[in-house]
């Protein structure tokens, strides 16, 4: 798998403005094989996400089962992740100008 993008979504009530996310970005930038991250914040239910781009599904899957799970668990609420292949979808994602196909 060439591309893999990854969506995790944390479902907790914290207004976006109110999050550190600083804190969260000095982390992040140390994850191992993340190329980018798109933060999401749930319109009516607060709940905190984010779109990412990893070099490999290993790489991807890692940060999903590690940090991510464990910010999860510290946080007390529930958690989503899905892993996607970018590669598949990418005449697709390219016929209609994804800024990740560049």
């Amino acid at each position: 798998m060439g591309k893999t993008f990854l969506y995790t979504e944390i479902q907790a009530a914290v207004p976006f403005d109110r999050f550190d996310w600083q804190q969260v970005n000095a982390a992040l930038k140390t994850a191992p094989g993340l190329i980018r991250k798109t933060w999401l914040s749930g319109v009516g239910t607060h709940s905190i996400g984010g779109f990412y781009e990893f070099d490999t599904a290993e790489n991807a899957l890692a940060f999903a089962q590690g940090p991510f799970a464990e910010e999860a668990r510290r946080a007390g609420a529930p958690a989503t992740t899905r892993l996607f292949d970018g590669e598949v979808v990418r005449e697709a994602s390219v016929d209609l100008d994804s800024p990740y196909y560049g």
